[in-house]
């Protein structure tokens, strides 16, 4: 049985996306879930996943999985966090603009680990901009040369964006458990 085939089934027919599901120790499965952007939720409007998504996702999958057959002992539905990983392209279209952490699979300067604002670059390409602490460079890399990406997170005690930074968030940066001041931390 395939589970994270029916995670994602699921995930996607209620209006959410699957970011990345886990099977973890003594039969855990954790699957992680974003706000498609422009989509209306039930929950209310905002970018952020609210503890409502999350359980109204549970309740589905507890459902799909139960039918599918699938052997579990505990789920968890959660937001991907402050720090979102990026796994596809289409990830790394949506989060372009935003400061992101790139970790190569192989060395690039004697380096692997780079942090900076992803741009588009030719073709398939993507671009890294970034400071070596004296002047400003650029990487570009394919997505096959990425061990792991992720946004950087952002986390702003004062409320909401200023518009201009609101279109580099994105959704997903929001946790549901907490609200502090409008904005929601982990």
């Amino acid at each position: 049985m395939n589970w994270t085939g029916a995670a994602e089934r699921t995930v996607t027919g209620l209006g959410y996306e699957l970011v990345d599901c886990e099977r973890g120790p003594r039969g855990l499965l954790r699957v992680f879930i974003d706000r498609v952007p422009g989509h209306a939720y039930e929950s209310g409007p905002g970018e952020f996943v609210t503890v409502e998504d999350c359980e109204k996702v549970t309740r589905q999958l507890q459902y799909v999985l139960e039918v599918e057959g699938c052997d579990y002992e505990r789920l968890e539905v959660s937001s991907p966090g402050l720090d979102r990983p990026l796994k596809k392209a289409a990830d790394y279209a949506r989060f372009a603009g935003a400061e992101v952490e790139v970790t190569l699979k192989q060395p690039f300067n004697k380096r692997k680990k780079f942090s900076g604002v992803l741009a588009r670059a030719d073709g398939d390409a993507w671009r890294l901009l970034y400071s070596n602490g004296k002047v400003e460079e650029a990487l570009d890399f394919a997505l096959d040369e990425v061990r792991a990406a992720k946004l950087v997170p952002v986390v702003n005690f004062k409320g909401r964006p200023a518009p201009d930074a609101a279109a580099h968030t994105g959704a997903g940066q929001g946790v549901a458990n907490e609200e502090v001041d409008g904005g929601r931390i982990q």
